[in-house]
């Protein structure tokens, strides 16, 4: 099959990696084209411009960094919609909000293509190792075309509903990540405060109710003081707002939610924002 994979960052590199070595030709544009550099060198084509990729394809996937760089991919000059989709199905991966997906998909069906929101949960190392979970939002009948793409690049996928539905659950995930990374945090510093081995607590928590994902994949990168980005901190906070934003329209109160985003903001405002979310914990061990 022919697809087009726009956003070569930190997880679309492997995603499409995963595509090119299930055997499809795959078509690539990331706005800084280096990064796209050793993808090609694995056989991927690339294209100038995200309708380039699109006019070469017949599935499309975008995963981007804010809600605005999505619009200026799919509206924006030399964009998706640019030209003739007929046919073609469009899938956003980006952690973007439920009315542009909306948007995305009204604007799909009315020049006679298919979309679908899809946002994934399981950072870089879900990327890596194919074990992405992908909500999806949008029609069964393609959701049933994807299937077999979403297989190359994750081990759980969920259709949760007309478009839209796969962005608010992306939110309603965030919004318990949220509250597993400040919780993950508080309880390293608690435990170094104590004395405790910091190894052994991450082991004996691990095999018991208190085990999460982000402590057994982020409470080792802390110890080593690696605080490379399988999720940015600024990306995280982007998230974050638009959870808040939802929950608002729904009169929705979420004052973990709320405080987890400003201690990401204090955390931003200190020169982290390019970190990983797992350096929250400078907040307290720099100080």
């Amino acid at each position: 099959m022919k697809v087009g994979f726009i956003g070569i960052g930190v997880m679309g590199h492997s995603i499409a990696g995963h595509l090119l070595d299930a055997g499809h030709e795959v078509h690539v544009y990331n706005r800084t084209k280096a990064k796209a550099d050793a993808i090609v060198a694995r056989g991927a084509i690339w294209q100038d411009t995200p309708w380039d990729v699109t006019a070469a394809s017949e599935v499309v996937f975008s995963m981007v960094g804010y809600p605005k760089d999505v619009e200026e991919i799919y509206y924006g000059e030399n964009g998706v919609f640019h030209g003739d989709v007929t046919g073609k199905i469009l899938v956003d991966m980006t952690t973007s909000t439920p009315t542009l997906a909306e948007k995305i998909a009204k604007t799909a069906a009315e020049k006679g293509a298919e979309a679908m929101d899809a946002p994934v949960s399981g950072g870089d190392l879900g990327a890596k190792n194919a074990t992405l979970t992908i909500m999806c939002g949008g029609e069964p009948a393609v959701f049933d075309k994807l299937l077999p793409l979403f297989q190359v690049m994750g081990k759980t996928y969920t259709l949760h509903g007309p478009a839209g539905k796969g962005q608010h659950t992306k939110m309603a995930n965030q919004i318990m990540i949220a509250g597993t990374m400040t919780g993950m945090t508080e309880m390293l510093v608690y435990a170094k405060a104590a004395g405790l081995d910091m190894p052994k607590v991450i082991q004996t928590l691990s095999g018991g109710s208190a085990s999460n994902w982000s402590m057994e994949n982020y409470g080792p990168r802390i110890l080593k003081e690696d605080y490379s980005a399988g999720f940015f901190v600024k990306h995280f906070i982007k998230d974050l707002k638009i959870a808040l934003d939802e929950a608002q329209k729904m009169s929705l109160d979420l004052p973990a939610t709320n405080l987890a985003c400003q201690l990401y903001e204090r955390l931003a405002a200190a020169g982290h924002d390019n970190d990983g979310t797992q350096a929250l914990i400078k907040l307290w061990w720099e100080q």
